[in-house]
């Protein structure tokens, strides 16, 4: 896979992970332990955009 699609793969899973925040936060006792979950992998995401556009 070269790093163009890696990079594009990685945005649309950052996007769903946003969607999937919004969705949870939005319930009316959102998951705590779900939404720290999600947004720890959001943050892991896009340090690896980072890393790849860095380059």
């Amino acid at each position: 896979m070269s790093l163009q699609a890696r990079l594009e793969s990685l945005k649309q899973r950052h996007a769903g992970l946003e969607m999937r925040i919004t969705e949870e936060d939005r319930r009316p006792r959102p998951d705590e332990d779900n939404l720290a979950r999600l947004k720890l992998e959001k943050l892991r995401l896009k340090e690896e955009m980072e890393r790849i556009q860095a380059r």
